[in-house]
């Protein structure tokens, strides 16, 4: 007769994640501010040509979208899906390989970015090379994550599970397709489209990046941390399903809402408007989903700092997703386009969204990866709450006020037709509003160092556990 074999969950690859994530989100979030700095004070890249804003920008965005936010999901979804399929991950030493592959592409992009080596595409600004190890990691990834599943020990595929894979394959698609380039060198390509088409497929990347990176993936985290720290059940299932199905579904069309009053054809502007529209009801559906997930347990709020972190992103889900179908319609986007309301709006999505539920979701995990129940400082958690929250709020509200600000300038005219302002002129009038927003953004990178010297503390005070699967169902 033989006997059991004793399994344990993978646990060393997400603390890896775990804990880059914190480091390359100060890393992201440091040349934020940065930049943030150098819109009020142009000066302050000391004529460098690697420290100007279009060398920095491209940089700051693929630090805090795909290593602060990938690494995030790299880290949870690997824990998710081990504990709701009972099962340890699928060739562990793949997914070892996703680590530091990952990182490797961070740090080529850290390099290539401030050196100017740019295909210029938004949010696809990496060269060949680099793209074709995305590649090569990204479908690693789906097949420690997928391989995870196929050998799962509960016969239910649990719906985080549903998002992170809808994640993982439709974001392969994108790269791929829209990284397809005519390498001319080693460090420069030409994109294998051209015109219009080139902005289309870009967009219908740029777009569902923010729609399957940003918002399913992180939706997968929801759906797995909030009943966890609530201590409730999710208050839905059904409405988590028809929030998947609806959602992937929608999503893929919206792209063109970025393209209005271009040479887009009208009629393809019209489309992406229209489902922008349609995606506000599965968004909110999923936003509401997760808010009432604590029904019976508000109380809770009060003391726990972890829940608040990832209700408060929620209340930002909400907001940007509402705010976003709203900026598509086009008579709305005749005003908001090219101006500093669009900046408001993402970062509300990115702060607040995706910032939120990732620092929330790690501080419910890390202890968890080191023997403990809590963080080693939970006040210094709570302090972290209220930084974040008030460096979200100035902002998006300097944004916002900017934004409609400049949209209102720009399309005045006096009574001879000539514009009323010129271009200096709202530039003039934007400066306090980017000292606002350089604020608030110093306020949630303390944040982040206020969270990196906790967790420290916190994996020096624990001891690396890896759990052990139910006897029950660890293979014989």
């Amino acid at each position: 007769m033989s006997q059991a074999k004793s399994l344990t969950y993978d646990y060393g690859v997400i603390r890896a994640f775990s804990v880059m994530t914190v480091i390359w989100g100060i890393v992201g979030m440091l040349v934020g501010v940065v930049i943030a700095a150098q819109m009020a004070w142009p000066a302050l890249n000391f004529d460098i040509a690697w420290l100007s804003f279009g060398r920095l920008r491209p940089l700051h965005t693929n630090a805090v979208i795909f290593a602060f936010g990938g690494c995030a999901l790299f880290a949870t979804s690997y824990y998710i899906v081990q504990r709701t399929c009972q099962t340890s991950l699928f060739l562990p030493k793949l997914a070892w390989f996703t680590f530091w592959g990952w990182q490797v592409v961070i740090l080529l992009a850290a390099i290539t970015l401030p050196l100017g080596l740019t295909q210029g595409k938004e949010y696809a600004e990496l060269e060949w090379p680099i793209d074709i190890l995305i590649a090569v990691v990204w479908v690693s990834y789906a097949v420690v994550f997928f391989g995870t599943i196929g050998k799962r020990n509960v016969k239910h595929i649990y719906v985080a599970n549903w998002f992170l894979g809808a994640f993982i394959i439709t974001v392969a698609l994108l790269h791929i397709v829209n990284s397809m380039a005519i390498p001319w060198s080693l460090t420069k390509s030409y994109s294998a489209y051209s015109g219009a088409q080139d902005a289309m497929i870009q967009w219908w990347y740029g777009h569902n990046a923010v729609g399957f990176f940003l918002t399913a993936g992180f939706l997968g985290m929801m759906y797995y941390f909030i009943p966890k720290a609530a201590g409730r059940p999710v208050y839905s299932y059904r409405l988590s399903v028809v929030h998947f199905w609806a959602l992937i579904f929608t999503y893929m069309w919206a792209g063109p809402h970025h393209l209005h009053y271009t040479a887009l054809p009208d009629w393809t502007q019209t489309l992406g408007m229209l489902f922008s529209l349609i995606l506000l009801a599965p968004s909110w559906g999923g936003m509401i989903n997760g808010i009432m997930t604590l029904s019976g347990a508000w109380y809770k709020l009060r003391d726990d700092p972890i829940l608040k972190f990832l209700v408060v992103s929620l209340s930002f889900y909400g907001m940007s997703t509402f705010e976003g179908p709203m900026m598509s319609i086009k008579t709305v986007n005749a005003l908001s386009k090219y101006t500093d309301w669009g900046i408001g709006h993402v970062h509300s999505g990115a702060l607040g969204w995706v910032g939120m539920i990732s620092i929330g979701s790690l501080y419910y995990l890390i202890p968890r990866l080191y023997g403990r129940t809590e963080m080693f400082n939970m006040r210094a958690v709570t302090l972290h709450f209220w930084i974040a929250t008030i460096g979200i709020v100035l902002y998006i509200a300097a944004m916002w006020i900017a934004g409609v600000m400049q949209g209102l300038m720009w399309r005045a005219v006096n009574e001879d037709g000539t514009l009323t302002y010129a271009f200096i002129d709202s530039i003039k009038a934007t400066f306090p509003f980017y000292v606002i927003r350089l604020i608030g953004g110093t306020l949630y990178l303390a944040g982040m160092f206020l969270m990196l010297w906790n967790v420290f503390k916190t994996i020096g005070a624990g001891k690396a556990v890896s759990d052990p699967v139910p006897a029950a169902l660890a293979h014989a």
